[in-house]
């Protein structure tokens, strides 16, 4: 790390807290960022699939338009490729959209948000389902979209591309073929699940790794009333009330002592500010370890897309060579 930022293999330095923009609901998200810019953010991470990057670029522009010395340089945006756009043909377009809604001339990473696609439809709908409910693949390889990707960076539309949701096999097979290797992998982890061999991997490439869901993701849509909250674990909470912080900021505190950079979402101010006062205090290896040892491996995990067919719950690309889940890490 280089003071609150990753270096990425580059060169580049990115900010190890970002503000999420996942789940944020429509009419709030600009204000978020805007508040976020305002109390000292550099990072912000979004995508088309939550469907709200207009309101992203809302917030972003009027930060940058509040006074000169706001530079677009300063702050780094991360947006992804969505599944139904993994076509060679489609690449290029998706990112051009994102741009626009955005309000912006370049992002400084693109990840692939999933390694399998979807099929495009006529009525260009992010979750295309057969009528047994069953999601529509396309059979475009991720190593196609990949090559596509490269050439967004030859034309100076990003500066970085990476990869979400892919496993280490998968990530291998990217960084084997790959012309410009990836910079970022971004993938759910916190203590409940830690990915701790999947960031040893990274490292081993120099991939700088990115936690969605930081905190756990207490407020997902599918959560189960009976669910454990992981900012109520009593360990977590004994910590916080030892350096007087919030669950919140120990468990963010954890994955960036790792080295991981951290993207926690909130639409409300004094949360925002209060995720990013993470860098005025440590966690001694003590702590780090006992944290470290709340790993729940897959049971831990939160975030595994599914759909119901015919009355049983199979989860996306399931069986195909392009399913996330099949390996140990």
């Amino acid at each position: 790390m280089a003071g609150n930022c990753a270096k990425l293999y580059t060169g580049a330095l990115m900010p190890m807290v970002g503000l999420g923009t996942w789940k944020s609901s429509p009419g709030v998200v600009s204000k978020a960022v805007e508040a976020a810019l305002d109390c000292g953010y550099r990072h912000i991470d979004c995508a088309p699939v939550y469907m709200n990057e207009g309101e992203v670029g809302e917030g972003l522009n009027a930060y940058l338009g509040k006074d000169s010395a706001h530079r677009r340089e300063d702050i780094f945006i991360t947006s992804k490729l969505w599944n139904t756009m993994h076509a060679a043909e489609d690449v290029k377009p998706a990112c051009q959209q994102t741009l626009k809604d955005l309000g912006l001339n370049y992002l400084d990473l693109y990840l692939m948000h999933w390694p399998y696609g979807f099929k495009k439809t006529a009525t260009g709908e992010y979750f295309p389902h057969n009528k047994d409910e069953s999601m529509m693949y396309s059979d475009v390889s991720f190593l196609e979209t990949w090559g596509a990707m490269e050439k967004l960076v030859d034309e100076g539309l990003c500066k970085h591309i990476g990869v979400s949701n892919f496993n280490s096999k998968q990530i291998a097979e990217v960084y084997k073929n790959a012309r410009i290797k990836p910079a970022v992998v971004q993938v759910e982890c916190h203590p409940y699940f830690n990915q701790s061999k999947l960031l040893d991997f990274c490292k081993e490439k120099g991939i700088v790794m990115t936690a969605y869901s930081p905190l756990g993701s207490p407020d997902r849509p599918w959560a189960k009333p009976d669910d454990v909250i992981l900012l109520k674990n009593p360990l977590l909470e004994t910590i916080a009330t030892k350096h007087n912080r919030s669950p919140a900021q120990v468990v963010l505190r954890f994955n960036i002592q790792r080295g991981v950079i951290v993207i926690p979402k909130s639409a409300t101010p004094s949360r925002i500010a209060e995720n990013k006062k993470v860098f005025d205090f440590a966690l001694t290896n003590e702590e780090m370890e006992s944290i470290e040892s709340l790993q729940r491996g897959n049971t831990g995990r939160v975030c595994r897309p599914a759909s119901v067919v015919n009355g049983e719950t199979i989860e996306w690309a399931y069986g195909r060579y392009d399913y996330p889940y099949g390996e140990e890490f």
